[in-house]
């Protein structure tokens, strides 16, 4: 039998490791065309069946009617290159393929998230759902979907390992590419793409066609080969950086601006904390209170929780009888000047900005706001010259907060 590492890609070596460890549950493998991440995860499925006499797996895509012709075929050619065909038997109705070899029969079963019964009602003769693979994980309909489909399947066993693989789409506001950025000790994301991959795997036509794109559109290039999301031209915010912001960053932080948006049934009540570093031009978001039908008196006790030495706090002025009410609470509070434009003003002042950088373990809502902002269609199909005024809580009060760095200030 071939070894496995002839067969996969360098930057595969150490997720190799990491499953011979069990060090993570769910692996995310994300990257464009040609970036061998679906021949990876086929291998190491084969390999940790016949490996594991427990060990049975479920494949799965949004749409049953393409397995077949993918994740199949895909499971089918690592049995093959791998030289132990002779100890696999392959069905077609239903698709599933199984290892027979001294006594065991570990199956891998390949269902369509379209029939979603056919999910809950899978069993196995003997030993429990190892291994499960999301091909094309994008084309489900969110996490929701998927900790359904997981909580059908993860049972009954020590160990488990969940592949989502996928290209990720242009905009950021997916849901895949927001799901990635959150932070979990139990998840591995990982990119990889076809210039880590030798180039007599993919052979010169692949290569051609790649260099070709990269000169006519490279965007579609980017977005395609190279797995990057591109985004659709609507963004509002192409300088937002998503990443955990140190407690050693923040105790050198010094320019610290507070700002509060009202809420209460439909719309949240939203504090924020941010840094801005003049000098660099850059902005650090790292705090957050985002709570549906929060009362002033409870807001108050909250935002003097993490405002201890009651530092000025610029609020929505439209609501002047909350400012006045957190007023009586003891917390400086001033109602933003706002004026004609501000709201434009204030977002071309976020966008002339060298970077946003947003903490998204400490401001996931922030995070979310600021990256799914996007301009609007109209019935033709193009964008609409304004800023829309929805989802947009976190943005409008870090607008309020900085107010005083606007002023006079000349957006680029």
């Amino acid at each position: 039998m071939i070894k496995l590492k002839e067969l996969i890609a360098s930057p595969f070596y150490e997720i190799h490791h990491y499953l011979k460890q069990s060090k993570f549950t769910h692996y995310w493998l994300k990257g464009g065309r040609g970036s061998t991440k679906s021949s990876f995860i086929s291998l190491e499925i084969i390999l940790g069946m016949m490996k594991d006499s427990k060990a049975n797996a479920v494949v799965l895509r949004k749409v049953g009617q393409t397995l077949q012709g993918s994740v199949y075929e895909q499971l089918q050619w690592a049995v093959e290159v791998l030289g132990v065909s002779d100890f696999w038997e392959n069905k077609l109705s239903p698709l599933e393929m199984k290892y027979v070899a001294d006594g065991h029969e570990n199956k891998i079963v390949f269902r369509g998230a379209d029939k979603p019964k056919k999910i809950k009602s899978t069993k196995f003769k003997s030993g429990y759902c190892k291994y499960v693979w999301y091909e094309e994980v994008d084309e489900f309909n969110g996490m929701e979907e998927i900790r359904t489909i997981n909580q059908s399947l993860l049972r009954g066993g020590a160990t488990f390992v969940v592949f989502y693989s996928y290209n990720p789409p242009q905009s950021q506001s997916n849901w895949v590419n927001e799901e990635v950025l959150q932070q979990s000790p139990n998840r591995l994301v990982h990119h990889s793409t076809y210039l880590d991959v030798p180039p007599e795997w993919l052979g010169e036509q692949f290569l051609i066609e790649a260099e070709h794109l990269k000169k006519v559109k490279p965007m579609a290039y980017l977005h395609e080969y190279m797995g990057e999301v591109t985004g659709t031209g609507g963004e509002v915010f192409s300088n937002v950086t998503i990443r955990q912001i140190t407690d050693e960053e923040i105790s050198h932080f010094y320019h610290i601006a507070r700002g509060i948006d009202w809420g209460y049934a439909a719309d949240p009540f939203h504090y924020t904390v941010n840094h801005y570093d003049k000098t660099r031009r850059k902005l650090y978001i790292y705090y957050e209170i985002h709570l549906l039908k929060l009362s002033n008196r409870k807001a108050a006790e909250l935002v003097k929780a993490e405002n201890k030495y009651n530092r000025m706090i610029i609020c929505d002025s439209a609501e002047p009888k909350s400012i006045a009410e957190m007023y009586s609470y003891n917390l400086k509070v001033v109602g933003a000047k706002k004026g004609a434009d501000s709201v434009e003003y204030g977002i071309k002042w976020l966008q002339d900005l060298e970077e946003i950088i947003i903490d998204p373990v400490r401001c996931p809502n922030t995070a979310r706001e600021f990256i799914e902002y996007e301009l609007e269609k109209d019935t033709n199909g193009n964008f609409k010259s304004h800023f829309p005024d929805k989802n947009n809580h976190s943005i409008d009060v870090v607008r309020y907060s900085r107010e005083l760095d606007m002023r006079n200030v000349k957006v680029r």
